[in-house]
């Protein structure tokens, strides 16, 4: 019992650490960094310039120990858990509990160096050379930049207007053959169910239910990647005639009380009973893609192994974007003003939506054409039918894609081919030809002025 006692005494001891290697951060050369911010639901104004109220934020080095802050420079600029920094995991897990609410116990969050990363992450983790990935007709390029060096193959799903087609899914996988050429049945699902990229497309909540009953009926993991949930917009309506004429993105009025409360589609997290979704959250598209940090829900069974990966690897996010993003959110905003930021991103980025779709009503060819306005997202899919063309006969579907390409270069536009968002082993085999437009970034007189050119350069192409 005596020497019981020793080692308990020795358990109160205060440990005088000589093991890490870490640098004293008494020799961090940054004692204070001030940001300038817009209020939560940013301010009207010209958006090349700062909005006339903003709040300055100032994160010092030593902000923990003087109370003023629970995550100064000191900490976020030493050396960091697999996790990402404790306090910023925190005010995301409860945001993800307030807008997703999984509805099983055991998930938990982790800090990511992006969805590009998180995804190569869990490929790494759940499949080998010579597996397949399930994914979209067409899809993100990265998917497929990221997988091929793995030994990775593609099963297509054939998508419409409001994304992927369950029963398509269903019959891939029912009649799916565990032969030497095919290989074992796909275990993961690769999905954008917000805003498609390429194709704009946004899976209705009962087609998301269907597709995860589809997963539990062949034991599918869910890879939800979702950099657009929160950039969702009310169906497109034709303008008066008196909004026709003007093309001042900030001039139209919004109830910015209605977008706080219009609520959001269901996430497939928030559908999931069984812990199969993995879903992948971005800070790319709702703050700055410089950022370079997002964030992965899961069951901490995953998450665990997230950490031994990151330990390897990234080990976590930039202490610099932690930091910053973390006295955004927390110091500053709140849940409720992260919320009001959001909405006001749904506002600005609906607007360029309703403008470029108005563009394409007055400027593209409508005998030729066909288009859906996209109720979330930053991308327009436009569908042409090359069987128009007049030598149709002769060319190929990519023959016909490259001229319009090539046209629409010379007449000052670019637009993205379909078959860039296809496997390279598929180009040959396609049967359509799409062409996808963005309208997140461009002002609103080069969008008037590419619009027009495309619509010339398709004009020409199939000599209408």
């Amino acid at each position: 019992m005596q020497g019981m006692h020793h080692i308990l005494d020795k358990s109160v001891v205060k440990i005088r650490s000589l093991g890490p290697g870490a640098p004293s951060t008494d020799y961090f050369p940054f004692y204070g960094m001030d940001f300038d911010v817009p209020l939560s639901e940013a301010p009207k104004t010209d958006c090349e310039i700062a909005p006339k109220a903003t709040a300055k934020i100032h994160a010092g080095k030593h902000d923990s120990k003087n109370g003023d802050s629970i995550y100064d420079i000191a900490i976020a600029l030493q050396y960091g858990q697999g996790t990402g920094s404790t306090q910023l995991l925190k005010f995301l897990s409860e945001h993800v509990k307030i807008i997703h609410d999984p509805p099983y116990k055991n998930w938990r969050c982790i800090l990511t160096a992006g969805n590009t990363s998180a995804f190569d992450i869990i490929l790494r983790m759940f499949t080998k050379p010579g597996d397949y990935l399930l994914v979209e007709e067409y899809t993100y390029p990265t998917v497929y930049e990221t997988a091929l060096p793995m030994g990775l193959r593609f099963s297509g799903i054939r998508m419409d207007d409001f994304g992927m087609i369950p029963a398509h899914l269903d019959e891939v996988l029912s009649n799916w053959s565990e032969d030497a050429e095919k290989g074992k049945k796909p275990r993961l699902l690769y999905v954008i169910p917000c805003g498609q990229n390429p194709s704009g497309a946004t899976q209705p909540t009962e087609r998301r239910r269907e597709i995860y009953r589809i997963a539990q009926k062949h034991d599918l993991l869910i890879l939800e990647d979702d950099p657009y949930y929160f950039i969702q917009f009310p169906p497109y309506t034709s303008p008066t005639s008196e909004e026709k004429q003007d093309t001042d993105l900030l001039s139209v009025s919004q109830n910015f009380a209605e977008v706080i409360d219009r609520p959001l589609l269901p996430s497939y997290l928030s559908l999931d009973n069984d812990g199969r979704v993995l879903r992948m959250d971005s800070f790319s598209k709702i703050i700055a893609p410089g950022a370079r940090m997002g964030w992965v829900t899961a069951p901490e069974q995953i998450v665990e192994r997230f950490v031994r990966a990151h330990e390897v690897s990234v080990q976590n996010p930039s202490g610099f974007s932690q930091l910053a993003i973390f006295k955004l959110l927390h110091d500053y905003w709140g849940h409720s003003g992260f919320k009001r930021w959001l909405a006001h991103l749904q506002i600005e980025y609906g607007k360029r939506r309703n403008m470029m779709v108005d563009l394409c009503e007055r400027h593209l060819p409508h005998e030729i054409m066909y288009w859906t306005p996209p109720s979330a997202g930053f991308f327009i899919w436009i569908s042409v039918d090359w069987k128009q063309h007049p030598y149709a006969s002769t060319k190929s579907p990519r023959e016909v894609e490259q001229e319009i390409y090539d046209s629409a270069i010379s007449h000052g536009t670019l637009v993205i081919p379909g078959s860039a968002f296809l496997p390279e082993d598929k180009e040959g085999r396609m049967d359509k030809v799409f062409f996808r437009m963005t309208y997140a970034s461009v002002p609103p007189g080069t969008m008037q002025e590419a619009i027009r050119g495309l619509g010339d350069a398709l004009r020409e192409v199939f000599r209408l």
